[in-house]
């Protein structure tokens, strides 16, 4: 079926509305970009705020209006991260984000922050000093105005070369550009290359030329994926040596899509994330799903080749029209706490022999916050990601044993209902709540479900009465609702590859 897409890229009008409609500076109140590393001036003198005793976890709340403003960036931390990309770097993880502040109009110029640990960031500075000149002419000699502010950037490090690509976007839909700059520092200076690939408001059966992710093949090829709306996601070749196009003006071909609702798209797909996985000798294409605001969720396809096609637990090709699955990651609500949405746009990063996932978590108590979640991802035996329910705490993986297995739980379900469209129909988050069961010592289970259960650590195997099963990955980790320093969590997926996550109430 030859489908062409053609609807309005709504990711700008969020981000107006952050910058403008609930902006509390004028420009007169706008502070000068800082001195220092990351300033967009690169200056390489160094010091760090980072130390290496115990994590203060008073200090990472979920709510932060009153660190909110551009006069207090030192203090920033975690805080105002959207659309985070990372790279590891001896001694710090970097992370790059989107122009975005909570209440307040900021400077552009791409977010840079850094951590040892992945729970403590460091705000660093700014990837550029003002908006890219060659990303901005682009947009203006096409009759539009370039946002300001940054999106979606992605940065990847090769030989001695930091590549940093940006998304420029403006005021009339799909106008947008990636760009590339380069550094050969983590902080800067960041020099403009070009141009990568751009996109115009047009009658062409295309995407938006935004949010960017790299792969290296095993081959040493370059491959872009990126893509936001219109028509999907796409994959282009970039020239090794300089990271730019391989062939100029191309826009690539399709590799990813979405399924339809009596002719209406049932929600946006953006933002790809890819990797290569050796143990599985596997390349993975994570998605954003849905509206970046409410039901924004994470689903993946994998490949044996970088460049695809890509099948989801299904065996679908994920650029069919359909929704594909699994959904490893969405909306949730444990009791106690006000939710969590927006939980998409993933930075996937391997540290150290594990894996984790980055991406903006919106409290359900005020969703304009945006706050960096940093967790860790797990395998199933046949190779498929699966998402820890807790953020990364720096816990120690020790083994858990069967007798620290029993005790009541908060299980989430991670079902999923369509709900076509864009910001105008997708105004509910669709938390999916916690329900509680009990392990029992005799390996039966009560509550909410009742069955039985068994562990071979570290899985755990559940059998209910209607029939269902699952296979959930046992960890260790912190209860952040509870402000439980250890506890005993699950995460993994059920005999119709549908995620389910726990954790034990101490």
């Amino acid at each position: 079926m030859n489908v062409q897409v053609k609807y309005h890229d709504l990711r700008f009008v969020f981000f107006l509305f952050v910058a403008l409609s609930i902006a509390a500076c004028s420009k007169d109140e706008m502070t000068d970009p800082p001195i220092g590393p990351g300033s967009g001036g690169g200056m390489m003198e160094d010091t760090t705020s980072l130390g290496d005793g115990p994590v203060d976890f008073s200090k990472l709340q979920d709510t932060y209006g009153q660190l909110a403003s551009p006069d207090l960036t030192s203090q920033w931390a975690h805080y105002n991260t959207h659309d985070p990309s990372y790279v590891v770097d001896e001694e710090f993880t970097y992370s790059y984000s989107t122009d975005v502040a909570f209440g307040h109009a900021i400077r552009p110029g791409l977010q840079i922050r850094r951590s040892k640990n992945l729970v403590e960031w460091e705000f660093v500075g700014w990837v550029f000093p003002v908006i890219p000149t060659q990303g901005a002419n682009y947009i203006r000699q096409n009759g539009g105005e370039p946002n300001q502010g940054i999106w979606a950037p992605y940065i990847m490090k090769v030989d001695n070369e930091y590549r940093l690509y940006y998304s420029l976007a403006s005021n009339i839909g799909r106008l947008s550009a990636i760009g590339m700059a380069t550094a050969s520092d983590p902080k800067g200076p960041f020099l403009e290359r070009g141009l990568v690939v751009t996109s115009l408001n047009d009658a062409s059966t295309h995407t938006n030329a935004i949010d960017p992710t790299v792969i290296i093949d095993k081959d040493g090829s370059h491959w872009m994926y990126y893509g936001s709306s219109w028509d999907g996601i796409y994959r282009m070749e970039l020239d090794p040596s300089t990271g730019l196009a391989m062939v100029e003006n191309d826009k690539g071909v399709r590799v990813a899509h979405r399924g339809f609702t009596s002719n209406t798209i049932n929600g946006n797909i953006e933002a790809p994330e890819i990797i290569y996985n050796p143990e599985f000798d596997m390349y993975y294409l994570f998605i954003a799903y849905d509206w970046l605001e409410t039901k924004y969720n994470v689903r993946v396809g994998r490949s044996e080749n970088a460049t695809g096609p890509f099948y989801d637990i299904y065996g679908n090709d994920v650029n069919q029209f359909v929704d594909d699955q699994p959904m490893i990651l969405a909306p949730y609500q444990f009791d106690g706490h006000s939710g969590w949405q927006g939980v998409s746009h993933p930075g996937v990063f391997e540290k150290e022999g594990d894996f984790y996932i980055g991406h903006q978590g919106r409290p359900g108590v005020n969703p304009f916050y945006m706050v960096m979640h940093t967790r860790q991802i797990f395998w199933t035996e046949d190779g498929w990601p699966l998402v820890s329910c807790q953020r990364f705490a720096t816990e120690e993986e020790t083994p858990v044993e069967e007798a620290e297995i029993p005790g009541e739980y908060e299980r989430i379900f991670f079902d999923y209902e369509v709900v076509p469209g864009f910001a105008e129909t997708q105004v509910s988050p669709n938390f999916r709540f916690s329900e509680r069961i009990s392990l029992n010592a005799d390996g039966t289970i009560s509550g909410s479900k009742m069955g039985s259960w068994t562990y071979s650590a570290p899985w755990l195997n559940v059998s209910y009465d209607d029939g269902t099963t699952e296979k959930l990955r046992i960890e260790r980790g912190r209860d952040w609702e509870n402000e439980v320093a250890s506890t005993v969590l699950f995460t993994g997926l059920n005999d119709q590859q549908i995620a389910v996550w726990g954790k034990k109430l101490q």
